[in-house]
């Protein structure tokens, strides 16, 4: 008997898994799009058990963010090892000085990764880098299809091409490996290889990474093809359970084997609330087998089950994400690794001061694509409260501190101080579409410190406020639906966060922030 892994096993905004395994350690990264720093890298001993253990992008100086728009940014990273360096191949999309895919390397992945290296010749999204046991290197990835008559406008080719590990480049003729599985398929993508058996096996995604995602196989007896798709694909796919689905749009696999000689893959996929998703896209672990060369996943289910058997787990024990435990920042020490930002513009946040954040008041507001002062945790679950305690006095005119909730730059939601004094305001903002709504305004006079509260209850976010002497006062509710990825679109998804701002005016303003909790609902 075995206990159980409750999925998601990294909830909250974590797409596009890509894991690999060196002796008894697992690495899994995950895109981050427009937040610095990019690329988590979290690490494992028994695939139940998660451990945030750094980032690949943690320099400034390594690439620029500035300027991304909303959903750009760090798409699809796959990490693998060879011959005692660990590599990650990943694109940036819509970057203003540099943009296209890169490698990068590190000797130990929770260190120091190296500066990228451009690939100029690598055309597309969504690069992998596949190691044979020949010694070869390859890189494949997935573009629009170069085909002059494609059966459909999404179709993509699947590429490879030689890559050359002491250059850094792609060398060699091209390969189109395949289109998919579907007649007329769309966005086949994220195309990992693997060999097994002698064979060697190219997973892909298909359908877009939405209702209709999908995982999807095809083998070959030699590497650059012909590639067969199974006879029994999609392999894995939630698109016919429906929207209402406790978990949709499942795809975009990587798979991993343990130790043991088992063998797993990890899949994102996006937990709905009557049809909307606030969370953005989750990595899940799915078990697996392999039946005459192909992979089977979810063996006898055929979907990613809510609770998964483990052998590394005891019996009667079930194994739950790090993230389900209370989080308390206290600004002792810097800010934990959890934090993010927005971009790679100088960084706001001041922690030289032990036990407080300082966030100058900057004219960027959530609006601009650059980085405001704004640092802010993913929301993990679906019922959650972030509580800030801020200290912010003699605020006059467009200035702005406290709390939000941000789904991109022109959807996000603000509880924030204004002015001072008998004049002192926390108003709730919702802003959508580009468009600020205000939805609530609680008088709070004096210059003292005021504590904040956001509260995540399914599709509803609530506002609350109190001073030292006082009990929390209601401030006012945003509808949460406007913040979710079916009204604001985009590949990202919810953050909780601290904000300042002098709304597009000079300001010499700081706010001090002393201590921020995030507390996990049921």
């Amino acid at each position: 008997m075995s206990g159980t892994v409750r999925n998601p096993v990294l909830p909250g905004f974590h797409p596009d898994p890509s894991v690999c395994r060196v002796g008894d350690d697992h690495w899994l990264v995950t895109s981050t799009f427009e937040y610095f720093p990019g690329l988590p890298v979290h690490h494992s001993t028994d695939l139940a058990r998660w451990e945030h253990v750094g980032h690949a992008i943690d320099r400034r100086s390594q690439l620029d963010l500035d300027g991304v728009k909303a959903s750009g940014g760090l798409f699809a990273p796959t990490i693998r090892h060879h011959d005692g360096t660990f590599w990650i191949t990943c694109t940036l999309m819509h970057g203003r000085t540099r943009r296209g895919n890169f490698v990068i390397s590190a000797t130990d992945p929770s260190g120091r990764w190296s500066d990228p290296t451009w690939l100029p010749d690598a055309e597309g999204i969504d690069p992998s880098l596949f190691f044979d046991d020949d010694g070869s290197a390859w890189y494949v990835g997935a573009r629009a299809t170069h085909d002059p008559h494609p059966q459909h406008p999404e179709q993509t080719d699947i590429w490879l091409r030689r890559f050359d590990v002491r250059t850094r480049t792609l060398v060699g003729p091209e390969h189109v490996l395949w289109h998919g599985a579907l007649r007329a398929a769309r966005w086949a993508e994220g195309p990992h290889l693997y060999k097994v058996d002698g064979r060697y096996v190219l997973l892909v995604a298909e359908g877009g990474t939405e209702q209709h995602h999908a995982v999807t196989v095809a083998r070959a007896e030699h590497v650059t093809g012909p590639y067969v798709g199974h006879v029994d694909n999609p392999v894995l796919t939630h698109r016919h359970l429906g929207a209402d689905h406790p978990v949709v749009g499942v795809g975009h696999a990587d798979l991993v084997e343990a130790a043991d000689g088992t063998w797993w893959a990890f899949a994102l996929g996006m937990r709905p609330v009557d049809g909307h998703h606030l969370l953005g896209r989750e990595t899940f672990l799915v078990p697996m087998r392999w039946e005459d060369g192909w992979p089977v996943l979810a063996p006898g289910v055929g979907q990613v089950p809510a609770e998964v058997t483990h052998p590394a787990v005891p019996d009667g024990q079930t194994v739950r994400s790090a993230a389900d435990a209370p989080f308390v920042e206290t600004f002792t020490d810097g800010l934990a690794a959890r934090w993010d930002r927005l971009r790679t513009a100088p960084d706001p946040a001041d922690t030289s001061q032990p036990g407080r954040l300082r966030l100058p008041l900057l004219p960027a507001t959530l609006a601009d694509p650059t980085t405001p002062a704004f640092v802010g945790l993913r929301q993990q679950h679906h019922r959650a409260v972030l509580t800030a305690r801020v200290e912010a006095p003699g605020l006059v005119g467009h200035e702005q501190v406290g709390v939000a909730v941000r789904q991109n730059d022109r959807h996000h939601a603000v509880a924030v101080l204004r002015g001072s004094g008998a004049e002192r305001v926390v108003e709730v903002v919702l802003t959508q579409d580009g468009v600020g709504e205000r939805t609530g305004r609680l008088p709070l006079p004096g210059d003292g410190p005021v504590e904040l509260r956001l509260t995540a209850d399914l599709l509803t976010y609530t506002a609350h406020a109190r001073t030292d002497d006082g009990a929390w006062q209601h401030v006012g509710d945003v509808d949460g639906r406007a913040l979710s990825t079916q009204t604001a679109g985009g590949f990202t998804g919810v953050y909780l966060g601290l904000y300042a701002t002098s709304d597009g005016h000079p300001s010499d303003a700081v706010a001090e922030f002393v201590e921020a909790t995030y507390t996990p609902g049921t």
